[in-house]
């Protein structure tokens, strides 16, 4: 009498009919099954950079096809103590203008198996509600485009997680941090106003709670002081068009006359000056009034604007956090870094500007 030998593992449609009768999901071990594999080998199939044979992934991807599986990312957590999730706090100036910032994050975490989770903030002084939303989620680490007090930079450290500050640091504590030189980029604008000739400066300051806005506004004032130039007069902006125009107008009549020169604390405000300037108030731009701004977003170089202004290297800037910030999470080691881009100047149609040094 011929023997049978029982198959080594069950057949897909077999597999399927269990789990149809039993009403629940397809699990890791029903690939593993099917597949002829352990478990660990399907988990290993699934994470990002792991190592496993060409011949067993071809098998786990076929089997997890017809069975229809897919990774139960919670379920996963459970076992490696990570979520895989990574928070990102941007400013809602910050994603409207800079969206390849939240791009480019969520694809280097990707490449890593981790997933970004966006909190926007109206401004940046309303980030200590959103970090009790942070908490809730148990995030590996964090990208935050936001300044954060002595208090809430303790608060990540005691609860062990990693983040890096975009564009931000903490005076008087070091921290993770990938920054812009934004006082310096402005001092070298200022010193190419003065070398085309100008004297008399006014600034449209962006919101007081933003610590790029003071940065900038600073780096204006101080080398106009070495220069033996008048302070620049100085109004309220908001990081949008409309304060930008109406900016302008307030200069105007806090001087009663025009200055030189009006440097704008981003290119929103800068695009918003330029068109109050030419075609509210007719004036010539630069013949009788150069307008800078700080940023180099894509719309400040479109033609009808072609603006002068300071552009910020943000990929590269995006690329250094996501590296940073992955570090830190695998190692869980090493003391704070601090990296520091400089910002270039664009010559574009707005200013005239004299030589650089």
């Amino acid at each position: 009498m011929t023997h049978t030998p029982a198959p080594l593992h069950p057949s897909i449609a077999d597999l399927k009919e269990l789990i149809h009768s039993e009403a629940r999901r397809v699990t890791s071990y029903d690939v593993a099954s099917a597949a002829g594999v352990s478990q660990s080998a399907v988990s290993r199939c699934f994470k990002p950079g792991a190592s496993v044979s060409k011949a067993t992934f071809a098998r786990v991807m076929q089997a997890a096809a017809e069975l229809d599986y897919t990774p139960n990312a919670a379920a996963r957590s459970l076992i490696t103590r990570r979520s895989n999730l990574i928070a990102v706090v941007l400013s809602d100036i910050v994603t409207l203008h800079y969206p390849q910032i939240l791009s480019e994050l969520s694809r280097q975490f990707g490449q890593h198996g981790m997933r970004v989770l966006l909190f926007s903030l109206a401004r940046e002084g309303d980030i200590g509600a959103t970090l009790a939303d942070v908490w809730q989620h148990q995030v590996d680490g964090a990208v935050l485009a936001a300044t954060l007090t002595h208090e809430q930079a303790a608060e990540f450290e005691r609860r062990r997680i990693p983040f890096v500050l975009f564009n931000r640091t903490l005076r008087d504590r070091t921290v993770n941090a990938v920054v812009c030189d934004q006082v310096e980029g402005a001092r070298l604008l200022v010193s190419r106003l003065a070398a085309g000739g100008h004297k008399r400066f006014a600034m449209i300051d962006g919101p007081h709670d933003s610590a790029i806005a003071q940065d900038r506004k600073r780096g204006v004032a101080g080398r106009l002081a070495e220069l033996g130039l008048p302070a620049p007069l100085v109004v309220s902006g908001d990081y949008d068009y409309a304060s930008g125009g109406r900016g302008l107008r307030e200069i105007i009549a806090g001087l009663g006359r025009l200055p030189d020169a009006v440097m704008c604390g981003n290119d929103i405000m800068a695009i918003g000056c330029l068109d109050t300037a030419r075609h509210h108030l007719g004036l010539d731009v630069p013949g009788q009034l150069s307008v800078t701004g700080f940023d180099g977003m894509a719309p400040a170089g479109w033609l009808s604007y072609n603006l002068t202004t300071l552009r910020q290297p943000v990929q590269t800037m995006t690329l250094a956090a996501s590296a940073m910030l992955t570090g830190l999470i695998c190692t869980s080691t090493g003391c704070p870094e601090r990296r520091v881009f400089s910002a270039t100047v664009v010559e574009g149609a707005t200013a005239r500007l004299g030589p650089g040094a």
